[in-house]
């Protein structure tokens, strides 16, 4: 049956938080079709520009002949009639399959009126951080949007008047490179995370008031001293890596814009929050909280399914770029800016390479960047009775003997537009030339 949001249910959606190209918004109402729901809506860059990966003129269409190109041996996302619904079909038949099926959820699309989008807006407007209402606006001319399940709390009716505790984290790219493509100059990518260079550059044009000590390499390791490192450095400086929600409402993070840095009176005020959740005295909550996080992302095995995915992207964008030109068929400009004394042999081979092996490389260079960029979400709540059968995974805490369930789920599974390649390009450029310089 066909559902459409009209006027008088916006009052109903609440917002959630947001990233550079959706609104989430999660119900507050009654009606049993939405409660544990959330509406993920796409938003419109103000200005719009090739450099963002958006095409003024056809920014919500199908995909481009390139791109259907690039995805023509998923079927459905070829014909599908507009960008929207390819986006959606992208996370059923392409990262489904590679993440789990029990772990994303592609959703379900849900029609909304014009006067709901400008309602929408208006209620939110003041709950959105400055810089993202600067960059972008609720998409007015898309009609439709996700429907997904709120992974910040368990599937309505299985509460049973328990919490739910929920952390999402972004664990960003978990490896660092070995490509031979990359070039002397660059060498560094190879010792120094991207998240850590990232993050210097962000001080120094001050986007963060001070640099994060997460380590994506530790939280990926496998060693769970070091996860719970990482998980403590997120913690300390959430940025948009990390937020915590209980009962669906955020305590801990920022909504949308990041928070930099957890303060002594924002961790006293958690620490308070988690009274009645982490049984341990006053002092002792955050830690054993932490500590279950850890266990959970520990034990779930989840980010050795993830990396495997991230690691897709096996030659580095300084290689993967030259298959992106040789499927545009376009001159390469990462060739053009490396001049002749610096054109080896290895360069030359990825512009020889067949046109099945030039788009193999591009797409599973930007499947990656989607598992370089999502978040993971775990909720939790207590199990009293370790004998009754449940769906759920189970985890023991021994500080607090308490027995903890958990659902785990990847959201934010964006699909890159093909024209991104070049934006890639440049930023990583940007990134490794500017930190090699401070």
């Amino acid at each position: 049956m066909e559902v459409v949001l009209e006027l008088k249910d916006a009052d109903d959606w609440i917002y959630r938080g947001e990233g550079a190209a959706n609104l989430v918004l999660a119900y507050s109402g009654s009606s049993p079709t939405f409660v544990g729901k959330v509406l993920r809506i796409q938003k419109a860059p103000r200005i719009e520009s090739p450099r963002n990966g958006y095409d003024s003129e056809d920014s919500h269409s199908a995909l481009t002949n390139d791109e259907c190109l690039l995805w023509r041996e998923t079927e459905d996302l070829v014909s599908a009639p507009t960008r929207e619904i390819a986006e959606q079909l992208y996370v059923q038949h392409v990262i489904s399959p590679l993440l789990g099926y029990d772990h994303v959820d592609a959703g379900n699309r849900v029609f909304l009126s014009k006067e709901f989008l400008k309602a929408v807006e208006k209620n939110i407007l003041s709950q959105r951080p400055s810089q993202r209402v600067d960059a972008a606006m609720v998409n007015a001319q898309c009609d439709f949007a996700l429907l997904m399940s709120d992974h910040s709390v368990f599937p309505y009716g299985n509460l049973k008047g328990k919490f739910c505790i929920s952390v999402e984290i972004k664990p960003k790219c978990g490896f660092l490179p070995v490509s031979r493509f990359i070039s002397e100059e660059n060498d560094i990518k190879k010792s120094i995370t991207r998240f850590e260079m990232h993050q210097s550059i962000k001080l120094h044009q001050r986007e963060i008031s001070e640099i994060s000590e997460y380590n994506p390499l530790d939280l990926f390791s496998g060693s769970k001293d070091r996860m719970h490192k990482a998980i403590k450095a997120l913690f300390v400086t959430p940025q948009n890596n990390f937020r915590v929600f209980l009962n669906g409402s955020l305590i801990l993070g920022g909504l949308g814009g990041g928070a930099d840095s957890t303060s002594c009176m924002i961790g006293e005020a958690f620490e308070n929050v988690l009274n009645g959740v982490i049984q341990a005295d006053v002092g002792q909550r955050t830690s054993n909280f932490l500590h279950l996080v850890t266990e959970a992302i520990s034990g779930s095995g989840l980010l050795d399914q993830l990396l495997e995915v991230q690691k897709l992207d096996n030659i580095d964008i300084e290689g993967a770029i030259h298959a992106y030109y040789n499927l545009v068929c376009q001159p390469c400009i990462a060739c053009r800016d490396l001049g002749g004394e610096k054109l080896s042999a290895r360069y030359a081979n990825l512009h020889s390479m067949s046109s099945d092996e030039s788009l193999k490389i591009v797409r599973d260079y930007l499947i990656a960047a989607t598992a370089k960029d999502l978040s993971l979400m775990i909720s939790f709540r207590t199990r009293e009775d370790r004998d009754v059968e449940s769906p759920y995974n189970g985890v023991f805490l021994d500080s607090t003997n308490q027995r903890f369930e958990y659902k785990e789920s990847f959201i934010d599974l964006d699909m890159k537009p093909l024209k991104k390649m070049e934006l890639y390009y440049e930023r990583d450029q940007q990134i490794v030339n500017c930190y090699s310089q401070m």
